[in-house]
Parts: structure tokens; C-alpha cells; sequence
């Protein structure tokens, strides 16, 4: 179907009505913090039942469900940083593990800000190259071999409590990967974490909290450049709807996703990746998936 776009803004989701978007929402909330990609499952679905495209602007604002969920499940963790780093600065004790993981998270927030902005004009646009089904399916295929290295190679041993500096930066080039279609932010994150060795637990926690600032200021800015493009009252009440809805399915989505790493691996999600990589890949070249 055709792109729906507000002053160059893809707003594919404002026709699809609340129903259809309350769909999405689930689809989006659960994918959003699962290292499977969400950006996958809003073309793929949407493609499937024959719906619009509900855009980029769709994805980038439901960034904002993700950081509800995040807060919400993390909240002890988000707290004791917090205040502990205030505490730091306070008492100019500057050696405090909690400050230098601030620091770190800061530091680790820069890479994706820089390419966020260098891709702007490509990313968010209507027809962008990116949101192919192609470029998808080979991000899903990369990124399926890429977590499943880490998970044969990675020693499972650290906890976000020993993390260091470069560990933050290193999951913050991570993160800047997942501007790309298909990559995701949370298999990218996920990816780096464990094959820093971090223990699977320890490593979804630690790629959400650094996570935290890249995922509020890609929401904040969406609803900023939504607001720019005029986005009428129908269509803020219909995106209002699927950030309910998502921030619902994400919250499930984390407790979810902690329970399987802490009792299993993160096999079944390379499994899943590369295999709707290839289903992906197989629907374009048939022209089944368009």
C-alpha cells in the first residue's frame, strides 16, 4: 500500500483506527524490548493482514511505551542509580561505581544521538530504503549469527554491578547499530553485553539501562516532529491507543524475556531471527511479501 505521509512525516498509523493500531500495539510492545526486532514486525504484520505501513513515526514514538515498561520493571535498579549518583556528586565522591556507570551511560548515549542524526533524512522519511523487507531480513540474518557467536563464545560470569566504562561505550556503538531495520536495539545491546561476559540476566539488564536515554529521546523526538508535521487530535488519540496497549505488552515482554534468559539462553530468539530473516528474504524474491 501507498505511504501515508504528514509534511514528509510517514504517518501510515492514523488510518489504520484504533483497532488496528491497539493490533500493532501488542505486536510492537512485545517486540520493541525483545532482541527480535520490532521494526520487523511492523512491516511483516501489517504486510500479512494486508494493512497500511504504519511508518516509521509509528515505531519511533512507541519508543515511549518501551521506556514506561523499562522504568517500571527496573525501577529499583533506575532509583538506586539515581540517587546514588546524586549522593556521588553531592560528596564529590567520584569514584563511586553508581556515578561512573551514569557516566558511562551518558558517554554510551552519544553514538546513536551522532548517527541518529546523520541519518535523519534517510530514517524516518516516507519510502525510506531502509524499512525494505530486504534490508530487514538480512538485518534479522546478521544479527541471528552475530548473538549466536556471543552465546558460544561469551563466559557468562559478570554482573552490572563490575561494569566499567568501556563496557557502557561498548554497548552504546552496539546500540547505534540498531537504527538499521531489522537490527534491533535490544539484540544489539543484548549482543554486546554477553560478549563482554556478562551473565544473560545481568546482560538484558544492563543493555536496558544504558538503553534508557537513547529510548526517551527517540520517543520525545518523534512526538516533537509529529507535532511539527500538525498531526490532527484523531491522529494523537489513535497513537495514544497504541501507547497504552504497548507499554502493557512491554512490561510482559521484560518479565518474559528475564525469565528465559535466567533459566534457559537466548537461543530461541537466534532461532527465531534467522528464521524469519530467511522467511522475509523467500517473500520478497516470490513477490509473496511486497
Amino acid at each position: 500500500m501507498a505511504d501515508v505521509c504528514t509534511q514528509g512525516v510517514d504517518t501510515g498509523f492514523v488510518t489504520l483506527g484504533y483497532v488496528k493500531v491497539a493490533v500493532l500495539g501488542v505486536v510492537q510492545g512485545i517486540t520493541e524490548l525483545l532482541p527480535i526486532s520490532s521494526t520487523a514486525h511492523m512491516r511483516v504484520v501489517p504486510a500479512l493482514l494486508g494493512w497500511q505501513d504504519p511508518g516509521s513515526a509509528f515505531s519511533a514514538a512507541m519508543q515511549l511505551a518501551a521506556l514506561a515498561a523499562v522504568m517500571s520493571y527496573f525501577w529499583n535498579d533506575v532509583r538506586q542509580l539515581i540517587s546514588s549518583s546524586l549522593y556521588a556528586v553531592t560528596n564529590r565522591q567520584f569514584d563511586n561505581q553508581y556515578f561512573r556507570l551514569s557516566v558511562g551511560i551518558v558517554l554510551a548515549t552519544i553514538p546513536i544521538v551522532i548517527a541518529g542524526w546523520a541519518l535523519a533524512g534517510v530514517l524516518n522519511t516516507c519510502n525510506s530504503p531502509l524499512r525494505s523487507l530486504s534490508v530487514i531480513g538480512w538485518a534479522c540474518i546478521v544479527m541471528a549469527i552475530l548473538l549466536a557467536l556471543a552465546e558460544l563464545c561469551a563466559r557468562h560470569q559478570r554482573t552490572i554491578g563490575n561494569a566499567s566504562l568501556t563496557d557502557a561505550i561498548t554497548v552504546g556503538i552496539a546500540q547505534a547499530g540498531a537504527l538499521i531495520p531489522g537490527v534491533s536495539r535490544s539484540g544489539s545491546t543484548l549482543t554486546a553485553a554477553l560478549a563482554l561476559g556478562f551473565k544473560r540476566d545481568e546482560a538484558a539488564r544492563f543493555s536496558f539501562v544504558v538503553g534508557l536515554p537513547a529510548i526517551a529521546l527517540a520517543g520525545f523526538k518523534e512526538l516533537w516532529e509529529l507535532h511539527k508535521a500538525q498531526l490532527d487530535a484523531h491522529g494523537w488519540s489513535v497513537l495514544a491507543v497504541g501507547l497504552v496497549i504497548a507499554s502493557v505488552s512491554a512490561f510482559i515482554a521484560i518479565w518474559g524475556l528475564m525469565r528465559v534468559l535466567e533459566r534457559f539462553s537466548a537461543w530461541p530468539f537466534v532461532v527465531y531471527r534467522g528464521v524469519l530473516g530467511v522467511i522475509l528474504l523467500i517473500g520478497v524474491a516470490t513477490d509473496w511479501l511486497s
